[in-house]
């Protein structure tokens, strides 16, 4: 696995030359109305205390939220406590809740915690998290939200919020610390036949996010490809959707372990850099070494430039897009048709005829190939090729191919049927 030492700010430029992320502060008037809240109410934890809780948090409510937070009461009163839940749901999904979320958590919410689905629980405490005034702040709030469900039947949460806390040290830079989290989580899922997607999808987005700022190419790849399969693409943004593509490609591309491309070239969010100006010629890439094609790839290598880690990485690329000849040459030729030599192959791939007998090593060794080098003669005798995605061009040629061996065969038929007449006859 190829590893870069890296200091910490520069962790995630490799993979993020896109653009950089900041975050604003936004000062809310509201802010100060919250904390005055929550110090009042949680030392007067009455029933009379949640009522005016309840009424001087709608007076402070967006006008079209304040029916919302008249429900509250009522199924707290009639103890109807599903109904709540949803209803707390659909009030934090609200951008407009954003300035009372830790108030309803820490003042209303806790009051019957124990009375409620520790999922959704987590999940509301994950809104209310975002209000925390930084991150030390937020992993504290989190942690304790993780001793709140750290019981025996609510491990499913246990991992939702141990997640959570995991992706806040990922911020903070404790890199160690957020992976025992993660490790902890994935032994916890491992044990359950089934799970919501919202966890799975929750765990491997902090995977990723830990491999990518260890620079793991190889396993940030597969991680962020499982958390694509677990989420519905249409609730990203189409940035993120973006941005998520291009670090993909970036990963699948400078991996050291990664040569079949197949699952990211079918998958949608390719697209969206087949959309931009800036980034279309990376997807263009992609399919340049999934069919390697030399010409493409020369054609684009000069926008590899523009991607410090690719242009750090040019020399493993150019060896890649080699490698990816010699299987398409494979490839091409019929099974009968695959002893090839080192003229022929240095043909192909444009490689020097001295470097052919280590390309093939190399793609042995890969188990991109199988089979034999005759080092006397200086021919390769290949018995399999790795399968892989087919774009239109792969496919057409096999479709000739199979056009030729439809022919060859209703040949061979009409002359056992010439030669064979007397035979029939009898």
């Amino acid at each position: 696995m190829y590893a870069i030492t890296t200091t910490l700010s520069h962790l995630e430029p490799p993979l993020n030359d896109l653009r950089s992320e900041r975050s604003t502060k936004v000062d809310n008037p509201s802010s100060k109305l919250r904390l005055t809240t929550v110090g009042h109410y949680i030392s007067n934890m009455s029933t009379d205390s949640i009522s005016d809780f309840l009424a001087e948090q709608r007076d402070a409510a967006p006008e079209e939220l304040q029916p919302l937070i008249l429900n509250f009461e009522d199924y707290w009163e009639r103890k109807l406590w599903h109904q709540l839940t949803d209803a707390l749901v659909e009030f934090f999904n609200d951008d407009g809740s954003a300035a009372q979320r830790l108030a309803f958590y820490n003042v209303f919410i806790l009051k019957f915690a124990d009375k409620i689905n520790k999922l959704k629980l987590v999940m509301l405490a994950l809104k209310a998290a975002t209000q925390c005034k930084d991150d030390r702040d937020r992993l504290a709030f989190l942690q304790s939200v993780v001793k709140k469900v750290d019981t025996e039947d609510s491990q499913d949460a246990l991992v939702f919020a141990s997640v959570a806390v995991a992706r806040v040290k990922l911020s903070l830079g404790e890199l160690e610390d957020a992976k025992q989290d993660l490790d902890a989580a994935e032994k916890i899922l491992d044990s359950f036949d089934s799970v919501e997607a919202v966890v799975h999808a929750a765990f491997y987005d902090a995977s990723a996010n830990y491999y990518q700022r260890k620079m793991d190419f190889a396993n940030y790849y597969r991680t962020a490809l499982l958390y694509l399969a677990c989420i519905d693409l249409s609730s990203l943004s189409d940035e993120e959707r973006h941005r998520r593509a291009y670090y993909l490609s970036v990963a699948a591309l400078v991996s050291t372990s990664i040569y079949n491309f197949g699952e990211l070239l079918l998958h949608p969010i390719l697209d969206t850099l087949g959309r931009s100006e800036d980034d279309a010629w990376l997807r263009d890439l992609l399919f340049a070494y999934n069919r390697g094609d030399l010409a493409s790839y020369d054609l684009l290598s000069d926008n590899i430039a523009s991607n410090k880690l690719l242009n750090d990485n040019s020399d493993s690329l150019r060896q890649k897009i080699y490698l990816a000849a010699l299987t398409e040459a494979v490839f091409r030729r019929p099974p009968h048709d695959r002893t090839m030599t080192f003229a022929t192959i240095s043909q192909e791939t444009k490689v020097q005829p001295q470097e052919i007998e280590h390309l093939v090593m190399k793609a042995l060794s890969l188990g991109l190939l199988r089979g034999t080098i005759d080092q006397v003669g200086q021919i390769a005798h290949i018995t399999w090729v790795q399968p892989k995605v087919l774009d239109m061009k792969q496919i057409e040629s096999m479709r000739q191919r199979l056009l030729e061996w439809d022919s060859n065969v209703n040949q061979l038929g009409n002359w056992i049927e010439a030669a064979g007449h007397d035979v029939w006859a009898a």
